[in-house]
């Protein structure tokens, strides 16, 4: 069994999300634990927010109060509604929730059946639930319950992947809650720091995004459009205004979300990092598609963007197990698209053979590699923005050209161990 778990600001959102798909007959009401519950224990979204309220009102400081708990059983697993029941019972006691607010939804829009657990990390006192080693506590957890009610033993890879998450598939229909539930996963699972960046992991899932800005009678509006594509980036069908899938999804928490991302990704020094593994798979490299390969077996994605000529006027990297996106213009100047068309400008004419899209079977589990033609100035100026130049405005400072901290630190180490071999 796999277990994931997400923290969250917003439990009208979590709420809404598995409501949408109670509505639709995808899930259902398990069980309610200190809940106001509606008498046939159906979901009411007005009882359920009443029932968390006490504990929100009771602690403000906490950032992410909300928790989104996803467990999976193993497909082959035959498991009745009591004994889902007990495992989520069992599993919130273990992790510390036993005596909170929280709602268990049986999903079954996928081909396996699922349960999603809401709840949040205070109590009514304004006590934080502890989250110390959470992610350790949960696989123990899960180990256990696999034990006591003879499920399948999720594998090492299984462990630690999410849930699938599969491009969007319009001829299937539900266009609009297929483009919600990609824009709210990637939201909350990847970082990323620009308007262009965004938009580089939504295409992957065939959703791309579209900023409007204007005034109607002189009020001013800014919001973002969600639009469904087909395989070769072309856009299809209604585009989606963000408020239909909430604020967390919106131009003020995409903004929020870029500083945020900013900050994990100095602090955990993703970005060095990355560049370490460029700096070593460079030299080996033959041609892009032997690139994109290597690349591809580290767990990275690359993403070449092309104009109508052939030429790269932009690359952009995403670490699907750090779950990060970088444009290539942030890693410096030997990893800028420029440099790109220059080292693969000799076999241009056999790159344009392969689409990005040949792989009609792309989900997280497959690091992705390829390129697209642009269609506008203004697509390629959005993939050279920073932070600072908020949505759709260029910053003022181009990235600097710096030393990487790792690499030097790592050459410093390689020098100390040859000297001690010397001695």
């Amino acid at each position: 069994m796999i277990a994931k778990i997400t923290g969250g600001k917003s439990i009208y959102g979590v709420l809404r999300y598995n409501g949408l798909k109670t509505d639709d007959g995808k899930a259902e009401v398990l069980l309610q634990n200190n809940m106001l519950a509606s008498p046939d224990n159906r979901f009411d979204m007005g009882l359920c927010m009443r029932s968390f309220a006490p504990c929100l009102i009771a602690n403000r400081r906490t950032e992410k109060p909300v928790i989104h708990i996803s467990l999976n059983p193993a497909p082959k697993d035959r498991v009745t509604d009591r004994e889902l029941s007990e495992m989520a019972e069992r599993y919130m006691q273990g992790m510390g929730y036993g005596n909170q607010p929280y709602i268990v939804f049986k999903h079954a829009d996928i081909d396996r059946q699922h349960l999603h657990i809401v709840s949040v990390r205070v109590d009514e006192s304004g006590r934080k639930i502890k989250s110390d080693f959470e992610n350790r506590r949960s696989m123990e957890i899960c180990r256990k319950l696999e034990r006591e009610y003879g499920l399948h033993v999720a594998g090492k890879e299984e462990r630690t992947d999410t849930p699938e998450l599969k491009k969007l598939d319009y001829p299937r229909g539900d266009v609009k809650h297929q483009v919600g539930n990609i824009v709210k996963y990637l939201f909350e699972n990847y970082r990323f720091q620009s308007f262009g960046e965004f938009r580089t992991l939504l295409e992957l899932f065939n959703v791309t995004v579209e900023e409007v800005k204007g005034s109607i009678y002189d009020k001013p509006y800014h919001g973002l459009l969600y639009v469904a594509t087909d395989d070769h980036g072309k856009r299809i069908g209604t585009p989606f205004k963000s408020s239909l899938f909430g604020k967390s999804v919106g131009c003020e928490a995409l903004e929020e979300k870029f500083k945020e991302s900013a900050q994990a990704i100095k602090e955990e020094r993703i970005r060095e990092k990355l560049y370490l593994v460029l700096k070593q798979v460079m030299p080996q490299i033959t041609d892009r598609e032997d690139f994109t390969r290597r690349l591809k077996e580290k767990g990275i994605g690359v993403f070449f963007r092309q104009n109508e000529n052939g030429r790269i006027y932009g690359v952009t990297f995403i670490d699907h197990k750090k779950r990060t996106v970088l444009n290539g213009s942030r890693l410096g100047k030997e990893f800028s698209a420029n440099m790109f068309q220059e080292r693969f400008a000799g076999n241009q004419s056999t790159e344009k053979q392969s689409l990005p899209y040949e792989n009609r079977d792309w989900n997280y589990r497959q690091v992705y590699g390829g390129s697209r033609n642009t269609e506008s100035i203004e697509s390629r100026q959005e993939h050279k923005m920073g932070i600072s130049g908020g949505l759709l405005n260029p910053p003022s400072n181009s990235v600097p050209d710096y030393a990487e901290p790792l690499w030097i630190e790592e050459q410093r180490r390689k020098r100390k161990k040859k000297r001690g071999w010397r001695l």
